[in-house]
């Protein structure tokens, strides 16, 4: 073969190398890392997310999450400190639904910080299996199992869990459905710490004038006597006009939490299901960075004046539905939030 013809063979299968490799990063992947636990959801190359079920963290969490343009909207801490953020609650981590009392279990704020000596009153969320995996160019599916179990690995809830990603426009959407089977008869205790959480980014925070302690990159804790605002600008809107912190302990359809991270508009919209138990939710909103929807605590955030203990016999199940929107670039407007809550399934 002639050094031409040699020359050409080899650009031709240069580009079809190239080819192949951009086509392979268009649109949604799966990355399997199960020796840690891990699954990845890219977009284009690019880590949107993680499906991680590590033992550490007592359940299935999704962390972190991005914005389609880069820029990470959860709380690194405890996995992975940022400097300058919080070091409270070390079980607020990602993306996670669980709840403070099923069975007098506590799940929620169950975390390795927890003595060992008190760990029989909490409860954990074991991953089972991946039930099933499918990607398309703007949509992604995954369906996973997992199990409710008390500290003597007793089963109470079984679940079944499907997410769905998207990409529309400017806005990564994941819809989260999550169907709860009881193994036993059960009861979800009126309390406050519920239902689906997320944890944000210290630029998503409210100011606050309060000390705080604070972690550097390297993870170590300061205690702050004056805490430092500085790139902090969260800000909370309801659906029915509440904003900052009177949207906590109000119902709402939808809850959207906007701020700046790195100069740019950057959102989080959390959308209730009409179907959901207790809809609309009651908003457990706080300023220094939890997000969350409780449709069942509502006898603290009506003063008494409501009261749900949702209780599942043997056998009988439960399903939440949710959608979460993480936008970046310009703002996000009631307009479109109410078109994202009407097209939800």
């Amino acid at each position: 073969m002639s050094g031409a013809k040699v020359f050409l063979l080899v650009v031709s299968l240069a580009i079809s190398t190239v080819s192949v490799a951009q086509k392979d990063n268009v649109g949604f992947r799966f990355e399997e890392y199960f020796d840690k636990n891990q699954l990845d959801v890219t977009y284009n190359g690019k880590v949107l997310t993680a499906y991680c079920f590590f033992d550490s963290i007592m359940k299935p969490v999704l962390f972190p999450i991005n914005t389609l343009s880069g820029k990470t909207v959860t709380r690194g801490f405890p996995l992975a400190p940022r400097a300058g953020e919080r070091v409270d609650h070390p079980h607020h981590i990602g993306m996670w639904l669980n709840y403070e009392s099923v069975n007098g279990l506590d799940f929620w704020n169950n975390s390795t910080a927890i003595p060992y000596n008190k760990r029989a009153h909490y409860g954990s969320i074991v991953h089972n299996k991946i039930v099933s995996m499918k990607t398309e160019k703007a949509k992604a599916v995954l369906r996973v199992s997992a199990v409710w179990l008390n500290h003597s690995r007793q089963v109470l809830l079984n679940e079944i869990t499907t997410y769905t990603f998207q990409v529309v426009k400017d806005n990564f959407i994941i819809d989260r459905s999550t169907k709860l089977s009881a193994v036993q008869d059960v009861v979800f205790k009126d309390v406050k710490d519920g239902l689906l959480g997320i944890r944000v980014a210290r630029e998503l925070e409210h100011i606050s004038n309060k000390p705080e302690t604070f972690v550097d990159d390297k993870g170590n804790y300061t205690a702050v006597p004056v805490v430092d605002n500085n790139g902090v600008t969260g800000m909370y809107l309801s659906s029915e006009g509440l904003k900052g912190n009177d949207v906590w302990g109000t119902r709402g359809r939808w809850t959207s939490l906007s701020g700046v991270i790195n100069r740019e508009p950057v959102s989080i919209t959390i959308i209730d299901h009409p179907k959901n138990t207790g809809y609309p939710t009651y908003w457990h909103a706080r300023g220094y960075g939890l997000f969350a929807a409780n449709p069942l605590g509502q006898s603290v955030f009506s003063n008494e004046k409501e009261s749900m203990n949702l209780t599942l016999k043997q056998n009988q199940s439960v399903a939440f539905t949710y959608r979460v929107v993480i936008r970046s670039g310009d703002a996000i407007t009631p307009a479109q939030i109410e078109k994202l809550a009407k097209e939800l399934k």
